[in-house]
């Protein structure tokens, strides 16, 4: 993609949100202070990428076998061809909530208002932006352009009641042009109106270390994922690596961290890849 054609699409996307009628807030939309305050992160939740491959197939008896784990909120990445009235009511059938959605770039740059009009539905708080494509992060002009169009959706978010994040992988850790992309996404964002999911696996899997950034950039991370490591550095359930979360856990209040989601990319069973990782999670100390 070349920069005219980035450009092109920013135009568009500002066009879309400052003229697009907006949403109106409905409850299950609004993120009660209330309870954020009461929100001790006991509620263990989970990316349901993990078990894609079961959703495809059965999506409410997943849903139910991953509430009969013991997980109290999901992360959804797709809905599988399921209405928001559908999705709401197996929630709600297995007492579940879900705190965040994941989306990718074409759903922010061609229909941010379909996007935000089905978060509120659902009854999401969060919407993430869930990765860049190979061709989407060539430059750092590219994430240059990617604060502007942020930072204009998640005003958007803002004014509807939601809050948008970026979730990171490793690549924003390589050096494009001389710069870091996660070190410019974080300083050039406006704080209000961009948060961050940090995800511990890709984190470390650049080498970079995720107490530092929580450090340097407090109240940034309302969401994590948490997802392991082997000591050759593949992905594996939690409690079977080598990344010390109850350490990083220690974090939690810097971070301002409300959602955590064990998620791993690459199960080979990946029920009981999530079962495994939920037992581990209950044995952690933070």
């Amino acid at each position: 993609m070349t920069k005219l054609e980035n450009t092109d699409r920013r135009k568009f996307l500002q066009n879309s949100l400052l003229c697009g009628t907006f949403s109106l807030l409905n409850s299950h939309g609004s993120l009660n202070a209330a309870s954020l305050m009461d929100n001790n992160l006991s509620n263990i939740g989970i990316q349901l990428y993990t078990v894609r491959d079961l959703m495809a197939e059965n999506l409410p008896l997943t849903i139910q076998r991953i509430a009969d784990i013991g997980y109290k909120e999901v992360e959804f990445a797709g809905y599988f061809g399921k209405t928001t009235k559908e999705i709401k009511t197996i929630l709600s059938d297995n007492g579940l909530k879900s705190p965040s959605t994941h989306i990718e770039m074409d759903a922010i740059y061609n229909s941010p208002n379909k996007a935000i009009d089905t978060a509120l539905e659902v009854g999401h708080e969060y919407i993430v932006m869930a990765w860049l494509s190979e061709s989407e992060r060539q430059n750092i002009d590219q994430y240059r352009e990617y604060v502007d169009i942020y930072n204009l959706f998640g005003e958007k978010c803002n004014q509807n009641g939601l809050k948008f994040a970026y979730h990171n992988h490793d690549f924003e850790f390589n050096v494009l042009d001389g710069e870091l992309p996660m070190d410019l996404l974080l300083d050039k964002t406006d704080p209000n109106n961009v948060l961050f999911e940090l995800d511990m696996y890709w984190v470390n899997k650049a080498k970079k270390d995720p107490k530092s950034y929580i450090n340097k950039y407090p109240g940034r991370f309302p969401l994590w994922h948490i997802k392991d490591m082997a000591s050759n550095t593949m992905m594996a359930d939690v409690g079977d690596g080598v990344i010390d979360f109850s350490e990083i856990f220690s974090l939690s209040n810097i971070s301002g961290l409300k959602h955590y989601f064990v998620e791993r990319d690459d199960p080979s069973d990946s029920m009981l890849s999530a079962e495994r990782s939920y037992n581990a999670m209950l044995k952690l100390d933070f």
